[in-house]
């Protein structure tokens, strides 16, 4: 998070952003959202919100659904904005924009329309004999007012992703896009809101003094997506608070290559994954670990696929990025000086233009091998063989991913088994992120928590155990009252167990 663009109440009232306590209703005293005191700009809108949710508008199932249609007009009728507004922020080419900020939101919206209806459904329970009469079953609950905190690298889809599955559970929610991306943020608060039920859902424009004291009020769930540090904060402020919290972080996502693979579909599949948004993917494979030998034969089909997809001067091409704004540039092309450039290099300042790279000659310990790379560098770590690059993977922090390549489905296997991570991809790169049935999330620093599909619908529901039972039969309850007796332990033993499968208990 970056300084404020500006202080809070600058918006217009009514446009969901920026409300203060008297445009956003309630009484400014935050007495129901925890430990925020009257003079923070947000418990009046937390409460407004809080008051919404409490009153059942979001729980039924038409009102959720109509919802979610009027964001997918949202990202039907603001389609070229999108475009437009994500070129301004990231250089991002049309292609790379409708593929990842559109067509995959409306994988994800489509998903959970087709499915609502079933996935807000109870879900029954296996009972014991004494409550074989009951009704026993999981409520899916919503948690109440969420708070969404979205970052820059994919400022529309990391942001509607984890709102559609909060709106699909009955939440009320805040989003707070990224203020890095000023033209994202600004599409999405001035025409977002216009789109949602203003009660209901805010969007909030926030640097890091804002977010700071918009952190201070309760909310019921937070989402962040970022970097760990930041995540860090998130996780104290929701402390606070005793608020559950899902992270989407990042990390060094590594890459194995093995011996045996078909060189060229490597290369391909590599440089595709490791420069798609310049490099501003959290999944992106961050470094390759292969043997000299592999290394030496990958080089020249790196650099024909980079020439092949960019052309000869990526500079020039339509279809490569730029580094999102001037301190991340500065940060990314200092990582240059570890290794030795094999391929690229060149940089420009003015343009935020760091072409796609590789590096070679590196130690570990160099500073490129210290934290996730976030642009388009790609830097290959030479080992021995497939038990080396396993133990250099698990000597360091979990990544959000493992790649591996190989034509030997063992040696995938094996990686798969012997290492940890938040997800898996063999022989391809980013393209486990597109399917709404596989969970996505991190481990350990990596991340908490997991989302996509019904696993985003999951994450935003609190999963209600309840027991109805009827107010007869109370000569079967007599058996569990005072005074007890070993007779009547033994009849609720029986009538309570659950047993083991293939064992049988003689009374």
């Amino acid at each position: 998070m970056q300084q404020p663009l500006e202080p809070p109440g600058q918006q217009p009232p009514g446009s969901g952003s920026r409300k203060s306590p008297e445009d956003a209703g309630g009484d400014g005293k935050g007495s129901v959202d925890g430990d925020a005191t009257s003079d923070n700009p947000y418990v009046g809108l937390v409460s407004h919100l809080r008051a919404a949710w409490l009153s059942g508008r979001t729980r039924p199932l038409e009102y959720r659904v109509a919802q979610l249609e009027a964001l997918g007009r949202f990202l039907d009728e603001k389609k070229q904005e999108i475009l437009e507004a994500t070129a301004a922020d990231l250089g991002k080419p049309p292609f790379e924009a409708e593929f990842s900020e559109v067509l995959l939101c409306k994988n994800e919206l489509h998903e959970t329309l087709n499915n609502l209806s079933r996935w807000v459904k109870d879900q029954h329970v296996e009972r014991t004999m004494v409550t074989r009469l009951d009704s026993a079953f999981i409520r899916k609950d919503p948690y109440g007012v969420v708070l969404i905190i979205a970052p820059w690298n994919y400022p529309i889809y990391l942001l509607l992703v984890p709102l559609i599955g909060a709106i699909a559970a009955g939440n009320c929610v805040i989003v707070k896009p990224s203020e890095i991306a000023k033209n994202s943020e600004r599409l999405v608060v001035e025409a977002l809101p216009g789109y949602l039920d203003k009660d209901c859902f805010a969007v909030v424009a926030a640097g890091v003094q804002e977010t700071t004291r918009l952190l201070e009020n309760r909310f019921d769930y937070i989402f962040y997506t970022g970097s760990p540090s930041v995540g860090r904060t998130i996780m104290t402020a929701a402390a606070k608070h005793l608020t559950p919290v899902t992270l989407e972080l990042g990390g060094k996502n590594p890459c194995y290559v093995s011996d045996t693979c078909d060189v060229q579909n490597v290369a391909r599949r590599v440089v595709w994954g490791r420069f798609f948004n310049a490099g501003q993917t959290c999944v992106a494979p961050d470094y390759l670990l292969c043997s000299l030998e592999m290394q030496e034969k990958l080089m020249p089909f790196l650099r024909e696929a980079i020439t092949e997809f960019y052309g000869s001067n990526p500079k020039e091409s339509p279809d490569f990025g730029r580094i999102v704004g001037t301190r991340h540039f500065q940060r990314v092309q200092a990582l240059l000086r570890s290794g030795r450039v094999a391929i690229g290099g060149l940089t420009d300042e003015e343009q935020l233009y760091i072409a796609p790279t590789v590096l070679v000659d590196l130690q570990p310990s160099d500073p490129i091998m210290q934290e996730e790379i976030f642009g388009p560098i790609l830097p290959i770590i030479t080992v021995a063989n497939v038990d080396e690059a396993i133990d250099f993977i698990n000597s360091r922090e979990r990544p959000l991913v493992v790649y591996v390549f190989s034509s030997d489905g063992k040696v995938v296997n094996q990686v798969l088994e012997r290492t940890s991570s938040g997800g898996f991809c063999g022989n391809d790169t980013l393209m486990h992120l597109t399917l709404t049935s596989l969970p996505f999330g991190g481990i350990g620093t990596s991340g908490l928590g997991m989302y996509h599909g019904r696993f985003t619908f999951e994450t935003f529901t609190h999963h209600r155990g309840c027991l109805h039972r009827g107010m007869g039969r109370e000569v079967l309850n007599a058996l569990r009252y005072p005074p007890y007796s070993q007779q009547k332990l033994g009849l609720v033993r029986a009538a309570c167990e659950v047993k083991r499968k293939g064992t049988c208990t003689l009374l």
